[in-house]
């Protein structure tokens, strides 16, 4: 079923995942795209509200029209916060970082756990992904760009849906190693 299939538990996964920040140009088939959307809608959801949704992209020229409206957007709002825009600015930084396919995780829905449904979606996405030696990142950078109504209309997403969670994907250019990661900070443990 899995194309490059790793027997890796669900804890290995989780401990193994990476922001993935360079791609080859080798593309992602559709059938691993399937199978991580099928590992997405089996996150746990409030209610068993379901409120995804998904748009996949894989146009190149595509990819690179939202990362050149997504930049100037992303500077702008980094403004009087003390954060530098570095690359943002340069011409030929890919705000997606050279991936073949930006998965958008959308809803139409609102309320207090939608948002949350849609990233436990999107972390389930991101192990499979890693089961399946392919990176994975985050890109909160193009949100902005992604819900205007013009990149909206050029994507086919309807208007009563928002973009909650994009994601691109790809097969690594190599190694990233792990971040370091603080311990739990734990306010209360009762017994």
């Amino acid at each position: 079923m899995l194309e490059t299939h790793v027997e890796m538990t669900v804890f290995e996964a989780i401990l193994a995942r990476r922001c993935v920040r360079s791609y080859t140009a080798q593309a992602v088939s559709l059938n691993a795209i399937h199978i991580l959307l099928e590992a997405a809608v089996h996150a746990p959801t409030a209610l068993h509200e379901e409120p995804w949704a998904f748009a996949i992209i894989r146009d190149k020229q595509l990819l690179k029209d939202i990362s050149d409206r997504a930049k100037p957007l992303f500077v702008q709002e980094l403004q009087g916060t003390g954060r530098a825009p570095g690359c943002f600015t340069e011409p030929n930084f890919d705000i997606f970082y050279g991936a073949s396919t930006l998965v958008l995780i959308c809803s139409k829905q609102t309320g207090h756990f939608v948002a949350a449904d849609c990233w436990l979606a999107a972390e389930n996405l991101m192990l499979a992904a890693c089961a399946m030696e392919l990176g994975s990142c985050v890109i909160g950078a193009a949100l902005t760009a992604l819900n205007t109504p013009n990149i909206k209309v050029r994507l086919n997403i309807p208007e009563e849906f928002s973009i909650i969670v994009p994601i691109i994907l790809g097969y690594p250019s190599g190694d990233t190693p792990p971040s370091p990661r603080r311990k739990p900070l734990i306010l209360t443990l009762t017994s």
